[in-house]
């Protein structure tokens, strides 16, 4: 080992390949060149990726594009060459929570499809963070209800498809329903996984894919009045799917950098918990055993929110737990962060801990269990200087562990 930066700069390191092999404008250009689409197609792009994702397009067929749509995050259309193209509506919108200009992106996709042509063919392209940034709500919901109802169901801990559930029944447009609006049309459906288990109709709830039939969770007495959709919806024919980008494809990345420069690697797939500071421990306990080298893990725990949460998402809660297991220790080093470059309501990806982590935040004045309890990990992490921060990386595969042990 060189010096004490090197782990920090090993796992960083891995971080940005693993992020580059599943970059959205790559893997949508890369795909598009070996399948290529044959003729004018109009675009739809959706989520946080709808930038990166919509400018691979473009690179790879962008005389035949006819018209587009992108709506993604605020402040993540960065691509000059989709917000300058004359043939493309860029729009940015809410998230995690839907605000105002998602309510108008959905209006916007819904007159999108409505006036294209009868022979279009589309080529949509979804990445997370569609359900929050796209919405067109049943009657009797308003943005409130809907805002009211996805802070409740961020915090309360339920798995993807039991959110995407309630999501699908107060809306016009998830849950398979958008499908109906091609009117048959042709349409290649191009998708980045964010879900656990890579379940295609949960990535941005489904717009063009019915989920499988589940049962309501029960939700709090306030929202009892609001009215549910609970009829299926039927399958549609004629959208070519295909998962272009996982969680599994990064940490593919992982293992072949840390291969490349002689590093032992072991890639444990999805994360043994989803509680976020369950996982964080068991991991950490996982490397006080583990052989030396490079350890990877990959998915999407989960944070049962408090009344009036602090800073920070999973990822920071996540590595925080971690923190107070490897407090004191030397040898090892551990990276959680989110693929799309945020995590929760934070701008900052995640956290790099290590053994020193807890004293360092400790002399900033923080409490480690107090931060955990009010699910405030950002605010110890920012005081012990270990937060991760890249922008928008133009990609959303989960999120990663990376760890290295000495």
């Amino acid at each position: 080992m060189r010096d004490s930066a090197f782990p920090k700069d090993l796992i960083l390191d891995l971080y940005r390949r693993a992020l580059a092999a599943v970059e959205g404008r790559a893997c949508v250009r890369d795909w598009l060149r070996v399948h290529p689409l044959g003729g004018p197609y109009h675009l739809v792009a959706l989520g946080k990726a709808a930038g990166a994702m919509a400018a691979g397009a473009l690179e790879a067929d962008g005389e035949g594009l006819r018209s587009g749509l992108v709506i993604t995050r605020h402040g993540y259309l960065d691509e000059a060459a989709v917000y300058r193209d004359p043939r493309i509506l860029a729009l940015e919108a809410g998230h995690p929570l839907p605000d105002e200009h998602s309510l108008a992106a959905g209006a916007a996709l819904r007159l999108f499809l409505g006036e294209a042509p009868d022979d279009a063919r589309f080529l949509f392209l979804v990445s997370g963070g569609a359900s929050s940034l796209v919405e067109v709500p049943v009657d009797g919901v308003s943005l409130q209800d809907l805002r009211q109802l996805n802070l409740w169901l961020l915090g309360s801990g339920l798995p993807i498809a039991a959110v995407n559930r309630v999501r699908t029944a107060v809306s016009r447009i998830k849950g398979g329903r958008l499908a109906a609006e091609l009117r048959g049309r042709a349409a290649m459906l191009l998708l980045m996984s964010d879900v656990p288990g890579d379940v295609l109709e949960d990535i941005g709830s489904g717009l063009l894919l019915p989920s499988a039939p589940l049962s309501m969770p029960e939700l709090p007495a306030r929202f009892a009045a609001l009215p549910l959709q609970r009829e299926p919806v039927p399958t549609s024919a004629g959208i070519d799917t295909h998962l272009i980008a996982s969680n599994r494809h990064a940490r593919e990345a992982v293992a072949a950098a840390a291969h490349a420069v002689g590093h032992a690697v072991e890639d444990h797939g999805p994360f043994p918990e989803t509680d976020a500071a369950s996982c964080g421990e068991r991991i950490a306990q996982l490397m006080l055993k583990a052989g030396k080298g490079v350890h990877v893990w990959g998915g999407e725990t989960t944070v049962k929110l408090p009344d009036n949460p602090g800073q920070g998402g999973r990822n920071q809660h996540l590595a925080l737990a971690a923190a107070r297991v490897l407090a004191g220790t030397d040898g090892v080093i551990l990276l959680a962060a989110g693929t799309d470059g945020s995590d929760g309501g934070s701008d900052d990806a995640g956290a790099l801990v290590d053994g020193a982590t807890l004293e360092r935040g400790s002399d900033a004045g923080y409490d480690a269990a107090d931060c955990l309890a009010r699910a405030d990990a950002g605010s110890f992490l920012e005081g012990s200087g270990d937060l991760v921060h890249t922008g928008p990386t133009g990609t959303n595969v989960m999120d990663l562990v990376i760890a290295f042990k000495a």
